[in-house]
């Protein structure tokens, strides 16, 4: 019979394999102790071959400098979150974010244990847009009529209230220089609309805009990125242009810069004060002619108490602060913004929409927008997909749920007598639309294009039609 402790070890053992995250022990001597299933299918081994075996002999790659597991053996201290490439015994290339811990028994260091997760094919995949971006751009560069990826200019930005255009004015006057620009707004507001209009009007509209948003990519991946790598620099690291020299002579867009690692913000700070950028594993430096914009969705106040900023930093990179608006401190402008969102829903939708019932106006104007003008936006785009194929304005009951506290059913909202007249009305207008295309359809011989120039509707109309009356080839046979 089993004791409690070795009960309790094959529990624990059994969990440890259930995770999905690679868990590896080993022990003072750097021999492996413990490889959970997960880790196995990471490295691509058995876990029969790992077991009692050094971590330098499974990773011929790895050298006790190299190895997280090793430095934690050898400074027992412990390493969150480091990005390690390296090579298994079969020679399969491998990346991982690893958690590395010591283990002590009564303060007498005993071990080592690894928390990994797989991320080599993101990593694949990150290196394949960066090359394919690095494609893209290159040509761009020569060719002067190109704005690159910059697609707003502030003609697109739509509001006609003191706030907004305070700021779109001050926005106008930046586009003239080329002094850091710091856009702080929160989520939804348009951050990068701002950014990419100063852009285009501006005397860089003729060369790259890149945009990074420092959140999306670890620390360690995103120095690469941002400052370029040269081939050695470390295992895997290959000769690849970073964001400064993708944007040369153009623009760089940094989002959420209060994410930005604290050592990355340092590296950032002496490229914008030096005008010089060096590759990681490079020995030369290389001329960044980029102007450099900025945006946090919270309060740089905030961001400097907390640590999350540093302050040379942000005195360096704030020259020109524009703080955008929210929504509610803005009403006026929601009728601007649905009707510019109608007309861009009816392109998307094929549909002819013509505008907003007044009750659901009020709607809009009565509601909080904690996602602001990219949630107005959503709100009119769910809009369009409950409105019935014969209406002609977005009502009130077509709007999302949450802004109208509890959705009432549309026959419901009407006098008793007049609902069930309305319905059959609305039931008959759509079995005989239904007919006259089910009918057009079978004339075209199913051709979704002839038939749409037959109805005088557009095709993506048409198609949506289909598929709200569920109509296919074999039905309308």
């Amino acid at each position: 019979m089993l004791g409690r402790n070795d009960s309790v070890s094959n529990y624990f053992e059994k969990l440890l394999n259930t995770i999905d995250v690679g868990v590896h022990f080993i022990d003072r001597e750097g021999n492996t102790v413990f490889y959970n299933d997960k880790m196995a299918e990471i490295d691509g081994l058995n876990r029969e071959q790992v077991l009692g075996q050094n971590i330098l002999h499974l990773y011929p790659s790895l050298t006790i400098e190299t190895s997280t597991l090793e430095k934690v053996l050898q400074t027992g201290q412990q390493l969150p979150a480091r990005i390690q490439t390296y090579f298994n015994v079969d020679g399969k290339r491998i990346m991982t974010i690893n958690s590395t811990y010591p283990l002590y028994d009564n303060n007498r260091l005993v071990g080592a244990l690894e928390v990994a997760k797989d991320i080599t094919s993101i990593v694949h995949l990150h290196d394949q847009i960066l090359d394919l971006r690095q494609q893209l751009y290159q040509p761009k560069q020569k060719d002067p009529k190109s704005k690159a990826s910059a697609r707003y200019e502030f003609s697109d930005l739509i509001g006609q209230s003191k706030p907004f255009q305070d700021v779109l004015q001050l926005a106008k006057k930046t586009s003239r220089t080329n002094s850091p620009v710091l856009i702080y707004g929160a989520t939804g507001t348009g951050k990068e609309l701002f950014a990419q209009s100063i852009h285009n009007a501006g005397v860089r509209r003729s060369r790259p805009f890149i945009a990074q948003n420092c959140a999306a990519v670890p620390a360690d991946l995103l120095e690469g990125i941002m400052f370029g790598t040269t081939r050695g620099a470390f295992t895997g690291a290959v000769d690849r242009a970073g964001l400064f020299e993708q944007a040369s002579g153009g623009t760089l867009f940094l989002d959420e810069l209060n994410s930005l690692d604290i050592y990355l913000q340092a590296k950032l700070l002496r490229v914008l004060q030096d005008g010089m950028v060096r590759r990681i594993g490079g020995t030369t430096e290389m001329q960044a002619d980029v102007r450099v914009i900025t945006a946090m969705n919270m309060d740089p106040m905030r961001a400097l108490d907390e640590g999350r900023l540093r302050g040379d930093l942000y005195f360096r990179l704030s020259v020109v602060k524009l703080e955008l608006p929210l929504l509610k401190d803005r009403i006026e402008d929601i009728p601007l913004l649905v009707d510019h969102f109608i007309e861009q829903m009816n392109g998307v939708f094929g549909m002819q929409l013509t505008g907003i019932a007044p009750a659901a106006l009020t709607r809009l104007t009565s509601y909080s927008w904690p996602g602001n003008v990219r949630e107005l936006s959503h709100a009119i785009e769910s809009a369009f997909n409950m409105v019935e194929i014969d209406d002609t304005l977005i009502d009130e009951h077509h709007l999302p749920a949450n802004l109208l506290g509890e959705r009432q059913d549309r026959s419901r909202s009407l006098p008793t007598s007049q609902a069930p007249e309305d319905e059959k009305l609305t039931n008959r207008i759509k079995q005989m639309e239904r007919e006259a295309i089910q009918e057009a359809l079978q004339r075209n011989a199913f051709n979704i294009s002839l038939t749409a120039q037959e109805l005088g509707i557009k095709r993506q109309a048409l198609q949506y039609k289909l598929k709200r009356y569920g109509i296919s080839k074999q039905t309308a046979e």
